[in-house]
């Protein structure tokens, strides 16, 4: 899907919009001498001045961490840059393919790959290492890989330091909070037996939690399943020490997504495997519900790259990464149209939502909540779609949306993040501010209003700044919220110098925040004692 374009004319080598990057074509040229990578070297007169030092040219390209799309404009404005560098490990690469595999190189998940897994995704992306690059980054953005990370659970909280170090409290019913007992814990506590694995990804479920080191393994507890049955509880026995999921062993895994009756699990290399409701008309494949193994999501997505999954109550989306653009599929149920097709139909295979094409919205970042989706837009816009009661969708009003719609409350707003909850939506700016909007039930908005927090109870219809977090003095960089129907919301907002601020929901300590006398939320951020940078 191109969903963005362009007014400028078409240059022989470039036709590429500011975000899509394609494939470039040249002419064949001349072989030359195979050069080695070296800061001098003498140029002859009238020589085009870069040709003298290309190892410094590629230095400074590497260095600079340019986007996949400027060293494609590169290639596109001089010859120099796309004709081959005669450099190790490929001397048919030009100096931007070269600068795009050196980047890719630095990534945590690209390192470990040998070369038949580098090539066979180098083709999946596209066939350039510039599209490789883009897909790299673009995973890096909406997932925060190898940063710090909240995760507001169902009554349980998560927290990831910079160096991938994992903290956990809250509701311990099933093991959840993996220190191998069942008591709740209000304080932060670090769990222990996860010494010397770096985790770089973790996802939170109702009386379930899963980790993703930098190795690519996964690591459960709580639950023992990956799922709840439609009729009835599943998973009746319990994992209170983080445990190796042994079918997950072959795929080395960068993200999870828990939705109620299902998970869901992205590869490196863009496939996403998902476990339970794996009947034909759910999820495409024909499973057992306590089935443990994971299943390849069939269908369109078989042979597109994915960069992030988003599981809600009981559907999935997933953002994917094309030469063209970027894109969005969804699969599930629809009710409510949260599919975002344009009905409340089911979907068992994944289905491109093609009306980011018409709003000529490139898709960035896509967040699922209970019952409403929401996608930020590199342009800096947000849609959301799906059921609107309490005015989640941020639209004026308690209306289901069947397709996408952009939020107009946030015209004058550049978007770079987004969280779904139960009926709630959180926006963060390009400036650290903070917008909320829809169910305002345990004070998990962030809006106390009137004296004494009168009114951080309250419903709102369109996005209101969280003055709240304003008045923190502090940049916020990611949200995480409660996406479940069954529990009490909280939240966490997450600042850029790993600081952590905790409000809503914690009768169950939750919060990572002592709570005194009857007192059962907390209306106004307050800090966690536990530092994640």
């Amino acid at each position: 899907m191109d969903a963005t374009r362009s007014g400028t004319p078409t240059v022989q080598y470039h036709n590429i919009p500011d975000q899509p990057i394609v494939a470039i074509v040249t002419s064949p040229l001349p072989t030359f001498q195979r050069q080695q990578r070296h800061c001098f070297g003498d140029s002859s007169p009238g020589e085009f001045p870069l040709a003298a030092n290309p190892s410094i040219v590629l230095h400074v390209l590497t260095a600079c961490n340019l986007e996949p799309q400027d060293l494609a404009k590169l290639e596109a404005t001089c010859s120099f840059f796309r004709q081959p560098a005669h450099f190790p490990p490929d001397s048919e690469l030009s100096i931007s393919e070269l600068a795009a595999l050196d980047m890719c190189q630095k990534r945590v998940i690209f390192r470990p790959m040998n070369l038949e897994e580098r090539e066979i995704l180098k083709q999946r992306c596209g066939g350039s290492w510039k599209l490789v690059l883009r897909f790299l980054v673009a995973g890096e953005a909406c997932c925060r890989r190898e940063k710090a990370q909240a995760i507001a659970g169902p009554g349980h909280s998560i927290a990831v330091t910079v160096k991938g170090a994992v903290y956990s409290f809250g509701s311990n019913s099933s093991g959840q909070l993996g220190h191998g007992t069942t008591d709740e814990e209000w304080r932060p506590r670090q769990i222990r037996s996860l010494q010397g694995i770096r985790i770089i990804q973790a996802a939170a479920g109702a009386g379930r939690t899963m980790l993703i080191s930098d190795a690519g393994q996964v690591y459960a507890f709580g639950k023992d399943s990956f799922g709840e049955a439609e009729y009835g509880v599943q998973g009746t026995k319990l994992v209170t020490t983080p445990r190796l999921v042994e079918s997950l062993k072959d795929i080395f895994v960068v993200q999870a997504a828990i939705g109620n009756f299902f998970t869901a699990v992205l590869s490196r290399e863009g496939r996403v495997y998902t476990f339970s409701w794996g009947n034909d008309t759910k999820l495409g494949h024909q499973t057992d519900v306590n089935d443990l193994e994971p299943h390849p999501l069939l269908g369109a997505l078989e042979n597109i790259p994915v960069v992030q999954i988003a599981a809600g109550y009981c559907y999935l989306l997933a953002l994917a990464c094309q030469p063209n653009g970027m894109s969005v599929y969804s699969v599930g149920c629809g009710l409510g149209g949260k599919l975002g097709h344009g009905t409340r139909t089911d979907e068992k295979h994944p289905r491109l939502i093609e009306q980011f094409r018409t709003l000529n919205l490139q898709p960035m970042v896509v967040a699922a909540g209970a019952w409403h989706a929401a996608v930020v837009g590199q342009d800096g816009r947000v849609c959301t779609w799906g059921w609107g009661r309490y005015g989640c969708l941020g639209h004026g009003n308690e209306e289901c949306e069947s397709v996408p719609k952009v939020v107009e409350g946030l015209s004058n707003v550049k978007a770079v993040h987004v969280a779904t909850g139960d009926y709630t939506t959180f926006v963060v700016s390009d400036d650290g501010d903070v917008y909320s909007f829809g169910c305002g039930e345990s004070s998990s908005l962030g809006h106390n209003t009137g004296p004494d927090g009168q009114g951080r109870h309250t419903n709102y219809l369109s996005p209101e700044l969280v003055i709240s977090l304003k008045q923190i003095k502090e940049r916020v960089v990611q949200i995480s919220l409660t996406n479940s129907i069954y529990w009490n919301a909280h939240t966490f907002a997450l600042t850029e110098t790993g600081t952590m601020y905790a409000f809503g929901a914690g009768d169950k300590g939750q919060l990572g925040v002592e709570l005194v006398a009857n007192q059962t939320e907390r209306g106004n951020p307050e800090r966690v004692d536990v530092d994640l940078s």
